[in-house]
């Protein structure tokens, strides 16, 4: 075999080596019954939250606990522990992104991401008013 037969075999196995790596970092989104399915495994959930259950936070006593119940679009709810300080204005959120792994009867939250509705949606009350105060 020649060398430069060799170096290419050596840098095409490197791109296939890098590429696997890759791949493995992708994620997809679950429900809360998928997630279930999978305890342990690392998943991200889109879900809401449920605004009838009480938000177990206080900041004095344990400002790295906080607790919640979350809804997914099926419906399904689960208890998320998450081990960090509360999001800012996550009641105001319109969807979350939890990053974590089901942990028995509850979804233990690595990272959180708030998801807030759109200041640009068309709402022509909105329009309205700004025009009239323009007049």
């Amino acid at each position: 075999m020649k060398k430069m037969h060799l170096i290419l075999l050596v840098a095409i196995a490197a791109a296939i080596t890098v590429l696997i790596s890759y791949t493995g970092n992708l994620t997809t989104y679950e429900t809360i019954a998928s997630a279930k399915e999978k305890p342990g495994k690392f998943v991200n959930l889109i879900a809401k939250l449920d605004k009838n259950e009480p938000i177990q936070y206080d900041a004095m006593k344990d400002p790295n606990f906080l607790s919640f119940t979350a809804i997914d679009t099926l419906g399904n709810s689960v208890k998320v522990v998450y081990h960090n300080t509360k999001p800012t204005d996550m009641e105001k959120s319109d969807r979350l992104v939890l990053k974590g792994r089901m942990d028995g009867d509850h979804f233990e939250c690595k990272d959180i991401l708030l998801k807030c509705p759109s200041k640009y949606k068309d709402n022509p009350q909105a329009t309205e008013k700004s025009m009239a105060k323009q007049d």
